[in-house]
């Protein structure tokens, strides 16, 4: 998952994850596999009380377009609902395709704070072009 997680890093679409910190967050992870592969890994965060945050989003470059993007948030979704959390957010640089999940661009200021402890340690931090986009149940 790191080597997944960082190619988008490197390219500067998402924050690094070092092998620590995904192995405390692993039971926030949802991955999906072709075969042996891993092609797809995203994160559910809990925020409470009643939101959680879309993260680490990434599909391996040969498996885009074939629906893995969409089924690892849908996924995570589901068990935001599960957990009867109000609602779930994202912060990207594609908007459109979160738009085409049924979220909406809203203000960052509607989120919760604790959210904006990763932007510290972003090298963006104080330009960013990051939007913030929410979907209420």
């Amino acid at each position: 998952m790191a080597d997944l997680i960082n190619e988008y890093a490197g390219r500067g679409i998402m924050l690094p994850r070092t092998a620590f910190e995904l192995a405390e967050s692993i039971r926030d992870f949802v991955v999906a596999y072709e075969g042996p592969t891993l092609v797809g890994c995203g994160a559910l965060h809990i925020y409470p009380p009643d939101a959680a945050e879309i993260r680490s989003l990434a599909v391996d470059s040969g498996a885009q377009k074939s629906g893995i993007g969409r089924l690892i948030p849908e996924a995570l979704e589901q068990e935001a609902s599960e957990f009867g959390l109000a609602k779930v957010f994202a912060f990207t640089y594609v908007p459109d395709f979160f738009s085409k999940l049924g979220f909406s661009q809203v203000d960052r200021s509607e989120l919760p704070l604790k959210a904006w402890k990763d932007c510290l340690k972003c090298p963006k931090f104080k330009a960013c072009g990051e939007n913030a986009v929410l979907k209420k149940y």
